[in-house]
Formats: C-alpha cells, sequence, structure tokens
C-alpha cells in the first residue's frame, strides 16, 4: 500500500486540493481510504463520502494531532487494507507550525496559503521544511512578484521541494499532485520511522496542570530565553 500524508496551515485548502485529486485518482482506477484527523471537530468527511471515498474520522481533542496519528497509523493502515485500497490518505490538521507527521516512506505532502505573507515559510516547521511535494494555494489572489517570492522563500526552507501550484477550487494543478501519488512508494510499517521528531508534549500542562507558578511545573519545559532543560524524575 501507499501511504500519503498531506498537512498543511490551517485554511489552506489540503480538503478542497484532495478533492479533486481523489477524482482523478478514481477516473484511473484507483481505490483510497481517506483519514481524516482533527482537534475538536470536523465534517470534511462529508465532502469525501459524497465522491465515494472510505473515510474515517479521528478527533486528537487534547493530545496534539502529530502524537494522536502517529500513535494510531497502524490501525488507520490496517482499515485501508480491509478497504482493499491503492492508497491511504492521512490529512492531518494544521495546528502549531511544528508539525512533523510524515513517515520516511510515505509521500509527504504540504499545503500552504500563498496569501499567508511571503515569510510565512520561514515561520513554519519540518511539515514544510520535510515534504516531498508543496503545494501553494491561492497564487491567483496575488501578483506574480509575490507569487516568486513566496516560491523562493519555500526553496530556502526546503530547496528539494517540488512545488505545485494549486487551485482547490477550480482543480488547477489538482492532476499533476495525483500523477506523484500514483508513483510513490509503497510503505511497509515494520520498517517505517520519523523524518523528524514529533513537537514536545511531555510537561504537568500537557497533562492537565492549570497553575502558571513556574515551580509547579514539571518534564521537559523550555525558558523564554530558549535553554531548554528537564525536570522530574
Amino acid at each position: 500500500m501507499r501511504m500519503v500524508i498531506v498537512a498543511g496551515t490551517p485554511g489552506s485548502g489540503k480538503t478542497a486540493v484532495l478533492v479533486h485529486v481523489l477524482k482523478s485518482l478514481m477516473r484511473d482506477n484507483f481505490t483510497a481510504s481517506v483519514v481524516k484527523i482533527d482537534c475538536l471537530y470536523t465534517d470534511d468527511d462529508k465532502k469525501f463520502k459524497k465522491i465515494g471515498i472510505p473515510t474515517l474520522i479521528g478527533l486528537s481533542m487534547d493530545m496534539c494531532p502529530d502524537h494522536y496519528a502517529i500513535y494510531n497509523i497502524e490501525d488507520m493502515i490496517d482499515w485501508a487494507r480491509q478497504n482493499n485500497s491503492d492508497f491511504l490518505i492521512i490529512e492531518t490538521a494544521g495546528l502549531c507550525h511544528r508539525c512533523a507527521p510524515y513517515t520516511k516512506n510515505c509521500l509527504g505532502v504540504c499545503v500552504i496559503d500563498a496569501t499567508s505573507g511571503p515569510n510565512t515559510p520561514l515561520k513554519v516547521g519540518p511539515f514544510l521544511s520535510t515534504a516531498d511535494i508543496v503545494v501553494v494555494t491561492k497564487g491567483d489572489m496575488i501578483s506574480q512578484a509575490e507569487r516568486e517570492i513566496f516560491r523562493e522563500r519555500i526553496f530556502e526552507v526546503n530547496p528539494n521541494a517540488k512545488i505545485i501550484e494549486a487551485n482547490g477550487l477550480s482543480g488547477q494543478g489538482c492532476l499533476e499532485l495525483a500523477d506523484e501519488i500514483v508513483k510513490s512508494p509503497e510503505v511497509s510499517l515494520e520498517s517505517e520511522k520519523l523524518r523528524h521528531s514529533a513537537p514536545l508534549a511531555v510537561c504537568t500542562l500537557c497533562v492537565g496542570e492549570t497553575r502558571v507558578n513556574k515551580k509547579y511545573h514539571r518534564g521537559i519545559l523550555r525558558r523564554i530565553d530558549g535553554f531548554q532543560t528537564y525536570q522530574g524524575e
């Protein structure tokens, strides 16, 4: 089975792009299953089910979506295999800009909104810098000069990325992404590892501490001066 993990900034058009991509795959007689991961609520599953795609929802609630997805990835793959799917496509929630959802052998796709500002690629982390493909949306809403600057910022962060300009409304560029998905490698869960370490989620705040006084906090902590330390047993 081939696995595609789609990440990106909130509101960048991940779902809209994927709907067009899935329609293209279906026309070529490929089958796919989609897992949509969000934090508190999503109705995006209706958009996938409307075009006949088996869809599973995962709500991470108080847990980091990356940690949630990584912990459940084996079950996702088993579910897609039960559906006899050629592809498992996982769309993750855009949350903290430090997201690192991609595994070594998946196809890592980052969807990013060109209207978010020319320096946005410099402000986000591994979900852009370790992606195989960067899909730039809403480029028609900015000038050619701004688009070129945005592309250069992406290459500063990820010089090896393939950039695809796409439109989630018209579907422009989505066929190119579908072609890249078809060429992606097979995934073996036994040998899979993350491309980058996941965001930290080991501290007293993560397990429900609400007091703000520093003396109550334990775990992996980073001070405002950048110093990181571990406090606890």
